[in-house]
C-alpha cells in the first residue's frame, strides 16, 4: 500500500500558516481544525517548516505565556522531510520513526499534495497487515 491510499481516504485538505503568524493564532487554528500540526509556507508557496502542538508546548515551557505573541518561525521545525504518493506506507513509517517526527508533507513533482500524520500511517499499516493476514489465511485454507 502506498501514501496515495492515505490521501484518497484522508482527502487533500492542507491547513497552512505563514511563518509570521503568532503562536496564539496557530494554537487557535489547531484547536478549530482538531489537528496536531500545520505547515508553515513562505511567500513563494514553499514549505518553510512544520509547527506542531509539541513545539508549542516546548515553547511554553521555555518562554512562558510570552510564547503566544511569538511568530511561528521561532518555534517551527525547519528541517522538513517529505515523501511522495508512490512511497510505501511501511517506508514512510520507518522514516518517521527513525527521524522521530509525526507529520510529513506529501510532494509530487515539487508540488504539495498532502500532509499526513503518524496516526494516518499507522491506521493504514494496520489495515494493510490485516489484508495480508486474510490473504495468508485464504492461501493456507486452499482458497487462493
Amino acid at each position: 500500500m502506498h501514501v496515495s491510499a492515505i490521501l484518497k481516504t484522508k482527502g487533500s485538505t492542507i491547513v497552512t500558516i505563514r511563518p509570521d503568524e503568532t503562536i496564539a493564532a496557530v494554537a487557535q487554528l489547531l484547536a478549530v481544525n482538531r489537528i496536531g500540526a500545520v505547515l508553515c509556507m513562505n511567500t513563494d508557496g514553499e514549505i518553510a517548516g512544520v509547527l506542531s502542538e509539541r513545539d508549542i508546548v516546548r515553547g511554553l515551557a521555555a518562554h512562558g505565556a510570552a510564547v503566544l505573541g511569538m511568530p511561528a518561525s521561532e518555534l517551527m521545525t525547519r528541517r522538513v522531510v517529505a515523501c511522495n504518493p508512490g512511497d510505501t506506507i511501511a517506508s514512510v513509517m520507518q522514516r518517521m520513526t527513525d527521524g522521530r517526527f509525526r507529520h510529513m508533507p506529501v510532494m509530487e513533482e515539487r508540488k504539495l499534495v498532502g500532509f499526513i500524520s503518524i496516526g494516518d500511517v499507522v491506521k493504514h499499516r494496520i489495515e494493510e497487515v490485516g489484508q495480508e493476514v486474510e490473504s495468508l489465511r485464504d492461501y493456507v485454507a486452499g482458497q487462493f
